[in-house]
């Protein structure tokens, strides 16, 4: 069962009496490195009765600059922590503080600290000017407890896991390096179920449609196996996600996959599209028969891929 996590803005952040361990980052991609220091942050509080905290942002998105997850995404990621409270602090407003402002004011006297855990290169503050050292200076003078995370590196590898290198990932439509690099766990596209043109299932191939939002990251555009999570059930399929340039060359990305063995009426309802593996980007038939083929064989490398991977597993 899923603890429920309490989302707070610093406006309403209970004072509380317990004092809290608070895990400081952006946590976008919520990568193996994120889920240590959150998970530290959990175990802390449990072991010691304080609250766990987990500080995140709203307002990170930017044209040039879109993230990993959304903000209801990334709660729903750390629901699956254990972590008692998230702390969503508006970028906009904070992100011109100065580093002592932040810490006197935000994470002292606000949040009453007891225990701050962040990795290595935690940086924050105007200008990203704030660092380790700026913290553990200032926790010895107010009696707060720091842990520091140490990075966590991909197994068998010498190279630290980071945000940039999952997003480098996903650009490429390297949804396998992505999932190792989130310690197991596929990248998700999720929200509600949208009437399209029913163009595939003219073809013999309804797809179930979700748009992409305007914040979230659009992976390297193309066709994967995927996995779907749809209430409590789990189903597989083949995804596209763009533009469909052979059908109509859309505005907006969309996440449209083919279900299979499914052809129920799901429209409004709530999807969690699972990518597992890539198997061709996006491109532009000559006919509607050509798009027939490549679906049909999308469908069986999608089922052989699934196929092996239960045989791995078993």
């Amino acid at each position: 069962m899923i603890k429920v996590c309490n989302t707070y803005s610093l406006n309403d952040l209970p004072l509380g009496t317990k004092g809290r361990a608070i895990a400081l980052g952006m946590f976008d991609g919520l990568h193996s490195g994120h889920m240590d220091i959150i998970r530290k942050a959990v175990s802390v509080a449990e072991r010691d009765g304080l609250t766990s905290t987990v500080q995140t942002f709203k307002n990170l998105f930017k044209q040039d600059s879109k993230t990993l997850y959304t903000s209801e995404e990334r709660l729903n990621l750390v629901n699956r922590t254990g972590a008692d409270e998230l702390l969503v602090l508006d970028f906009d407003e904070v992100k011109d503080m100065e580093p002592e402002d932040y810490l006197q004011n935000v994470l002292l006297y606000r949040c009453i600290a007891d225990t701050l855990i962040m990795g290595e290169d935690y940086r924050f503050g105007k200008d990203a000017k704030g660092d380790v050292a700026m913290i553990k200076e200032f926790s010895k003078e107010n009696g707060i407890r720091v842990i520091v995370v140490k990075d966590h590196l991909l197994e068998g590898t010498d190279r630290k896991i980071s945000t940039t290198w999952l997003r480098d990932a996903l650009a490429e439509g390297n949804v396998d390096l992505a999932r190792s690099l989130c310690g197991g766990r596929n990248y998700v596209y999720s929200g509600r179920c949208v009437k399209g043109k029913q163009l595939g299932r003219s073809m013999g191939f309804p797809t179930a449609n979700i748009i992409v939002p305007e914040e979230k990251f659009v992976v390297r555009r193309g066709v994967y196996v995927s996995r779907v999570r749809l209430g409590q059930r789990i189903l597989y399929g083949v995804t596209n996600i763009g533009r469909r340039p052979t059908l109509e060359d859309a505005v907006n990305d969309v996440v449209e996959t083919f279900i299979f063995d499914f052809d129920e009426d799901i429209y409004g309802a709530n999807l969690e599209i699972e990518l597992m593996h890539f198997l061709r980007p996006e491109s532009k038939m000559t006919s509607k028969e050509e798009l027939i083929n490549a679906v049909n064989l999308n469908k069986e490398q999608a089922l052989e891929y699934i196929k092996n991977l239960n045989s791995a597993v078993n």
